[in-house]
């Protein structure tokens, strides 16, 4: 029985997943300088209800983490984001009749008339993730929070002529998930990866976008010699984040556009009807004059008080990057965890800190 559980454990330990703001994970002891502690961890009687099977762990010398947890973070994350297939709508302010709903701007080949430069999106959020291991190799969780966001759109581009416009959103998040982890083992050598689900509802946007993270790690724990449950982990790993790529909302011109642009607005203008006059196409005249026009007039004779309708696909420039992270572990209780991502276009930075406790002990049988 205890053959059979040890080779379930190590299998999923190595082909399980890890959550990515966690590095705490049971591990077996070998040849260890604390001999006496892992000694120690066989004659344990584990009688709380989680995680099922810990008594079993606890019995093959493995050192697992307490069950229940409650971790805070802060995210902070900058990354190049691609734009297609821009859809615009308008709600004119002034009842002149150019209000229209959404409709693509593409020419009558089908080709967009209006092409994008490079832009970003930053974001920070603060978020709480309970947790439970269910097995000591199985954990589950949620993800609470709310956050700040900062997308940078460019347009470069109208028809075959270069031309300059930039549109900047800054909006509040709100977010909610779960995820399923794994992680475990050997002696001082961890490996561990995660998959989270989570809906993130901006709130300038009709529709709710739906995020992907998978991220893989391996590390090395070195114990403090006296106090054989304090130790510093680090690591290195990659992670991958899909996102949903249909983004519908509505915001003011004077919302969209920064100070910069009104303040420039006779030059954006000019280079518009320059093209207008002496580029454009029939068909992408009259694409212009049903969606382009109205935005150009609005920008040279009014304020910004008519509302921009917009759809767009976006997607991130790179789905992977690479991540360098270390944890300060006080105690089976307490860990504080950093973590960055560094190689690659997103760049990101982890602080959390996570309490673990015991949870409910099973009903005696006597």
């Amino acid at each position: 029985m205890k053959k059979s559980y040890f080779v379930l454990v190590l299998i999923i330990t190595f082909l399980g997943y890890v959550n990515s703001v966690r590095a705490q994970y049971t591990s077996k002891k070998v040849r260890s300088i604390h001999q006496a502690y892992t000694d120690s961890l066989k004659n344990v009687e584990y009688n709380y209800i989680f995680p099922v099977l810990g008594q079993g762990a606890y019995s093959e010398g493995y050192d697992i983490p307490y069950p229940f947890g409650i971790m805070a973070n802060y995210f902070w994350t900058n990354q190049g984001i691609l734009v297609n297939n821009l859809q615009l709508g308008y709600k004119n302010a002034y009842n002149d009749g150019n209000s229209f709903d959404l409709r693509p701007i593409l020419d009558d080949e089908g080709n967009e008339i209006l092409g994008f430069g490079d832009n970003s999106n930053t974001s920070y959020s603060y978020n709480v993730r309970p947790d439970l291991w269910v097995f000591p190799f199985l954990d589950v969780y949620g993800i609470f929070g709310f956050g700040s966001s900062h997308t940078e759109v460019n347009i470069n581009r109208i028809g075959n002529k270069e031309f300059n416009l930039k549109s900047e959103v800054d909006q509040g998040i709100r977010t909610a998930g779960v995820g399923l982890l794994a992680a475990g083992g050997v002696g001082p050598v961890w490996i561990s990866g995660d998959f989270n689900w989570t809906w993130n509802k901006p709130e300038l946007t009709t529709n709710t976008t739906f995020v992907n993270v998978m991220g893989l790690r391996m590390g090395h724990v070195m114990k403090f010699r006296k106090h054989p449950e304090r130790n510093i982990s680090i690591w290195i790993g990659a992670m991958r984040v899909k996102m949903q790529s249909e983004t519908l909302g509505e915001l003011s011109m004077k919302e969209a556009l920064p100070q910069e642009v009104w303040d420039n607005k006779d030059q954006t203008v000019a280079d518009y009807w320059d093209w207008y006059n002496n580029d454009a196409t029939i068909g992408q005249k009259l694409v212009a004059d049903k969606v382009l026009t109205p935005f150009m007039d609005e920008l040279a004779k009014r304020n910004g008080e008519s509302v921009v309708q917009y759809g767009i696909d976006k997607k991130a420039v790179q789905e992977w990057n690479m991540l360098l992270g270390a944890q300060f572990q006080l105690n089976k209780h307490w860990q504080l965890r950093f973590e960055a991502g560094i190689v690659g276009d997103r760049k990101s930075f982890l602080a959390s800190l996570n309490y673990r406790f015991l949870g409910l002990k099973r009903k005696s049988s006597e």
